[in-house]
């Protein structure tokens, strides 16, 4: 009762003022026929605070790794649930730099994934004055190789698996044989 009688006089009073002390809510509910202390009223103003002013538990959020802040930023904002679409608004209204940013990763994933480098100048341009002004530099200084990735049909991709599978095996022999019998496994795969 004592606890509807208070959540009935803040609701009234909520266009009135904002908030109200524990001397003017014990007094009012005095009038209306209460007969606790002032102490009662105080600890329940204080009880109510506290759960106002504490998320309830198990709703912490952990906050991303850079890592995965980078994989965020690229991702299409679409495609994020609403907890991590929160998070990226929030985040590019404390740093706007970075949507810009994140706008910059997409476009260049797009570049990397399609055939044509017609727009790989303006983005060089757009980055060179961006969070990403590094990564644009590194690419500028070696931009034929870039547009030779974007155009070219070839990769080195089966190389790269030949090479991994090298250094894998030759750590697992680290040690315990020479180099003739490396050479041995892996000719006798091939």
């Amino acid at each position: 009762m004592f606890s509807w009688i208070l959540s009935a006089i803040i609701s009234n009073s909520v266009g009135r003022q904002a908030s109200k002390t524990g001397w003017q809510l014990w007094s009012e509910i005095k009038r209306r026929g209460f007969e606790g202390s002032k102490a009662t009223v105080y600890r329940w103003i204080a009880a109510r605070k506290e759960r106002s002013s504490t998320a309830p538990p198990n709703s912490r959020w952990r906050s991303p790794s850079r890592r995965n802040c980078a994989w965020l930023l690229s991702e299409d904002p679409a495609s994020l649930d609403e907890l991590t679409g929160r998070f990226l608004h929030h985040l590019y209204e404390t740093a706007p730099e970075l949507a810009v940013a994140g706008e910059l990763a997409r476009r260049f994933a797009a570049l990397i994934r399609g055939d044509d480098d017609a727009g790989l100048h303006l983005w060089l341009k757009d980055a060179t004055d961006s969070e990403l002004a590094s990564l644009a530099a590194g690419i500028g200084r070696d931009i034929e190789a870039v547009r030779a990735a974007i155009t070219q049909p070839w990769s080195t991709s089966p190389v790269e698996g030949q090479i991994n599978r090298l250094k894998t095996i030759k750590r697992q022999m680290y040690g315990r044989s020479g180099y003739p019998l490396l050479r041995n496994r892996l000719l006798a795969i091939a």
